[in-house]
């Protein structure tokens, strides 16, 4: 399981229906099972995710030996999911992630 740090004042972007409904929009249908989300598209064999108002929470189980073009567009999508949710792109999320490092907090 991985926690990514929302962008400040993006986690009422996240409540209701909406973390189902980005989900949804990167990567196809999306089931809810009480306040997570479950998907399941190309290589990722299931991931759930769900959102504590501060930190996006992401538990995934990858698929092996999928072809090249699979794999290349599920991490494409898993970026856009990422980053709609976060709002934070790959690099910010980078630069937040080696700044809890050098603190010290992973």
């Amino acid at each position: 399981m991985r926690a990514y740090e929302l962008k400040r004042g993006h986690g009422k972007n996240l409540e209701g229906g909406k973390l189902r409904e980005i989900v949804a929009e990167a990567f196809g249908s999306a089931t809810a099972d009480g306040d997570k989300i479950v998907v399941s598209y190309g290589a990722i064999g299931k991931l759930v995710t769900w959102t504590d108002g501060k930190n996006l929470f992401v538990d995934m189980t990858m698929k092996p030996g999928v072809p090249d073009d699979v794999a290349t567009e599920t991490i494409a999508r898993n970026n856009r999911f990422l980053e709609a949710a976060t709002g934070m792109n790959a690099k910010e999320r980078n630069k937040k992630l080696q700044a809890k490092a050098k603190e010290g907090k992973l």
